[in-house]
């Protein structure tokens, strides 16, 4: 299943390219390159469940900041799937789905998504 959902990826990320247009892509996208936000709202796809205020079918990114700075865990351990859930656990096999693209993500990648979910802690 993980190896079809990324087959999948690859063929859309290539299909998509414009053709004229003869720059590579960059599988090393950091930080510097690629922002938290973007990879929040496009190649994580992570707004389709996650909302900044209120809980769609995911918490809120309000709450996964709160709780994480709370409980002093890491966002990145949990999007490597090497940690266990801390906010709603109830809901983690439907994210379980999602950690075939966190998992392809680098550590720069991974660490910008963080950083742009702790920008909603207050």
């Amino acid at each position: 299943m993980k190896n079809t959902v990324f087959l999948i990826l690859f063929f859309l990320i290539f299909s998509c390219q414009n053709k004229e247009e003869k720059t590579p892509i960059s599988e090393d996208k950091t930080a510097t390159n690629i922002s938290g936000k973007e990879l929040f709202e496009a190649e994580g796809n992570c707004i389709a469940c996650h909302q900044a205020e209120q809980k769609i079918i995911g918490p809120s990114i309000q709450e996964i900041a709160k709780i994480y700075k709370e409980k002093k865990g890491s966002i990145v351990s949990f999007l490597r799937e090497e940690s266990e859930p801390i906010v709603d656990p109830s809901q983690y096999e439907i994210m379980k789905t999602n950690f075939a693209i966190t998992k392809n993500m680098s550590d720069e990648q991974l660490k910008a998504l963080e950083d742009y979910i702790y920008t909603f802690s207050k």
